[in-house]
């Protein structure tokens, strides 16, 4: 059985949807995790989830967007830890629907400054300490996108194909110090994003088939599907495992 017994590990994005599934099969397995969000109340209801299982959690409301506020959650976790850090889950992501000449300029940066500078300065800022101690794990969400093209998905298309390059880049700089770096690229997932865009179809039924189509098992992932693959990259069980952008996508991309 996969365990993270003690460790200390940081979430970001996980006040719901893969974030909160990830957060509660970390502290499941042993993990002290540290529940990191923009969203306070869902940061608050992610840990009372984990401390009615028994686990061990504390949140941190954060806009990694802020390069400062990426500091912070780091400064406080190695603080309260003797200055000690072992996984680190770069989750929390934004998407935005458009092709390059319907993409604003700020709808680019805003994707740009969550889905990689945030991972950029919460990596940057963990990296020395987890280089120290000679252990560590850094997971990215990326996502297919990261790995093929989507249509109507420019600024996300772009983005995700960057943190798949960050990914294999810190591997290759880092590979010798005992701290590893790998993303996830899922297919689709049952996130309440999903299930909001579901309730204002027109058509439920045909939009969830739309969706769940591409899938070689016809349908979507559930949360806790991606979290399995987490916990996997987190623990000792993957330990020769680095630079790795793991496809988790229901063989979304088998045809491709």
């Amino acid at each position: 059985m996969i365990h993270l017994t003690d460790k200390i590990a940081i979430v970001t994005g996980a006040g719901s949807g893969i974030g909160a599934a990830i957060a509660v099969c970390f502290a499941e397995a042993g993990a002290r995790v540290y529940v990191a969000d923009c969203n306070e109340i869902a940061a608050l209801e992610t840990v009372q989830t984990i401390e009615h299982k028994g686990g061990w959690a504390r949140s941190h409301l954060v806009d990694i967007a802020q390069h400062s506020a990426c500091d912070s959650l780091i400064q406080r976790v190695l603080l309260e830890n003797n200055q000690r850090c072992d996984v680190l889950v770069n989750n929390a992501g934004v998407g935005h629907v458009g092709t390059i000449l319907t993409t604003d300029p700020s709808d680019l940066e805003r994707l740009w400054q969550i889905n990689l500078r945030g991972a950029y300065f919460l990596s940057r800022a963990v990296l020395p300490s987890m280089i120290a101690q000679q252990s560590g794990s850094i997971i990215h969400l990326a996502s297919i996108a990261g790995v093929m093209g989507m249509e109507a998905r420019f600024a996300y298309t772009i983005t995700k194909h960057a943190v798949v390059g960050m990914t294999r880049a810190m591997a290759m700089d880092h590979g010798t110090t005992g701290v590893r770096i790998n993303c996830i690229c899922p297919g689709r997932v049952q996130t309440p994003f999903v299930a909001a865009r579901l309730r204002e179809s027109p058509d439920p039924a045909e939009y969830l088939r739309q969706m769940e189509a591409p899938h070689a098992m016809k349908r979507m992932a559930e949360p806790f599907e991606i979290a399995s693959a987490a916990l996997y990259l987190a623990s000792d069980a993957s330990s020769f495992v680095t630079g790795s952008a793991m496809v988790v996508d229901g063989g979304y991309t088998a045809g491709k």
